[in-house]
């Protein structure tokens, strides 16, 4: 297990610490280790997260479950949000709203999702996502609303 003190470090900090260390390569339980989330870009009050497809992810039609969209898009968007608390500060997500464009396969295809800072206040904050496919279609959009935990008011 790590020994970094995760509460001394600014959001953007431990997105860039989380990005480095690649979670799928570590014994470190997360949503990312279990999905194969690679962090590719970690800005302020942006992130881009990228995972490839496989059959676990099916749904009973045989095309990836929605819930990995959301996944996808309830990460990039949080973690965006992250990206610009100080160190001590989190935050939970009080809304997530997912349109779902079209239908992804299972056979090891990469999607990609973007999330983007709206608002960032001392209480709440907002942000936008997308997931495309590895032909670059869209998959999946969403909107978040997240409520600023800690912190000075």
């Amino acid at each position: 297990m790590s020994t970094t003190d995760f509460t001394a470090l600014s959001g953007l900090e431990l997105m860039r610490w989380v990005q480095s260390v690649r979670p799928t390569e570590t014994d470190i339980p997360s949503i990312g280790r279990l999905l194969g989330m690679r962090f590719d870009e970690v800005e302020h009050g942006r992130i881009v997260i990228s995972l490839d497809t496989r059959p676990d992810f099916a749904n009973p039609l045989g095309t990836v479950h929605g819930g990995i969209a959301a996944t996808l898009l309830d990460s990039v968007m949080g973690c965006a949000v992250h990206t610009t608390l100080p160190a001590g500060v989190g935050y939970t997500t009080l809304e997530l709203k997912v349109n779902y464009i079209r239908a992804a396969h299972t056979g090891g295809q990469t999607l990609t999702a973007e999330g983007n800072v709206i608002h960032a206040g001392r209480r709440t904050a907002t942000a936008e996502g997308k997931v495309l496919d590895d032909q670059g279609k869209l998959v999946a959009h969403a909107t978040t609303t997240c409520l600023i935990i800690g912190g000075s008011d």
